[in-house]
């Protein structure tokens, strides 16, 4: 069953807004962030990690940001091109804000940390004279990424965006996407993540994230009801993450659908998250059954944890499927769904 209808004559599949980053992971990992000496540079940011996994599955992805007027803003704009995603609407700072900077810690398969430096970060920068109707209106859906709406200007912008969305009748794809960095208190968060969320078609988020969401709503705390809350604020799809227990998918029918990860062998805690949203978002435009879009995001996330990047790692669709294949060949055809 199809939960949303997509305008197929748009340009594009998604447009996405929010935090476009720099990433350093440590080549010599296993040991503390102190201890580490050298470092290999990825693109980062979460919505600007799932516009890389869409595109490397074949879909066509715009972008709003802002980023450093410097040679890693260069290199952003370089790595989105090489990719196919559009730049017609990221934009340089103009009094010296630099670009976010992520700074991984790997100490063991299950133990890994994020140091993010986003003091005056660009993509914060953001503003309302940047959000282009007649763009957002050559796209299927709209991405808002949580961390977004943690300051002005941003979080304006990303306002406009979901209302313009809203007025055209087009999609909005909710990723919490919390990170503590920048927010001021519990109360701003659940006020701006709310009123996102209260507009969104899909709503995609961990349970200590639906929880910030919810701070002020006053509901129970459970997956189920959740669901039942913003579905009856429009919510077509949602989908509540519990790390390695797996996550369900509550649709506006009635129905859950559940999925586990598939085993692998971990090289790091983070990552899987933004390969699980492009890849299951990648079934949903497909028009495929809410198990298989889940089963194809379960088993990107899966990939994205056993290696060493995010964007650079993002796989395609037949590495996927051929993933999905050799998983079930080894522990059954019902190892993520069972």
């Amino acid at each position: 069953m199809k939960y949303i209808e997509f305008d197929n004559n748009k340009e594009f599949d998604l447009i996405l807004l929010g935090r476009v980053a720099v990433d350093f992971n440590p080549v010599d990992y296993y040991c503390p962030l102190s201890e580490s000496t050298t470092f290999k540079r990825y693109l980062g940011g979460s919505p600007a990690n799932i516009a890389v996994g869409l595109s490397r599955l074949g879909k066509k992805c715009g972008f709003f940001a802002r980023v450093s007027d410097d040679e890693l803003g260069t290199f952003v704009e370089n790595f989105f091109k090489n990719e196919g995603i559009d730049c017609s609407h990221i934009t340089r700072c103009k009094n010296g804000e630099k670009i976010g900077l992520t700074f991984t810690e790997i100490r063991s398969e299950t133990e890994s940390s994020i140091l993010m430096y986003r003091n005056e970060a660009a993509d914060l920068k953001l503003s309302v004279e940047d959000i282009d109707e007649d763009y957002i209106n050559k796209a299927k859906a709209i991405l808002i990424s949580g961390t977004a709406l943690c300051e002005s200007p941003s979080r304006e912008a990303a306002l406009k965006a979901t209302m313009i969305a809203k007025k055209n009748n087009i999609p909005v794809i909710f990723d919490i996407d919390y990170r503590a960095y920048n927010w001021k208190n519990a109360d701003e968060i659940a006020i701006y993540y709310s009123t996102v969320a209260s507009k969104a078609d899909i709503i995609l988020g961990s349970r200590e994230e639906f929880d910030l969401t919810e701070k002020l709503i006053g509901l129970d705390g459970t997956d189920e009801t959740s669901a039942k809350h913003w579905h009856s604020q429009g919510a077509k799809i949602v989908i509540v993450k519990h790390g390695k227990e797996g996550s369900t998918a509550y649709t506006n029918d009635g129905q859950a659908y559940k999925i586990k990860p598939f085993p692998v062998k971990l090289l790091k805690s983070f990552g899987g998250g933004d390969g699980y949203a492009s890849a299951f978002l990648y079934g949903i435009f497909e028009g495929w059954d809410i198990m298989d879009a889940l089963e194809f995001g379960s088993a990107s996330a899966a990939m994205l944890v056993a290696s060493h990047a995010c964007s650079q790692d993002m796989p395609s669709v037949d590495a996927v499927k051929e993933f999905i294949k050799k998983e079930k060949e080894e522990y059954g055809v019902m190892i993520a769904r069972g």
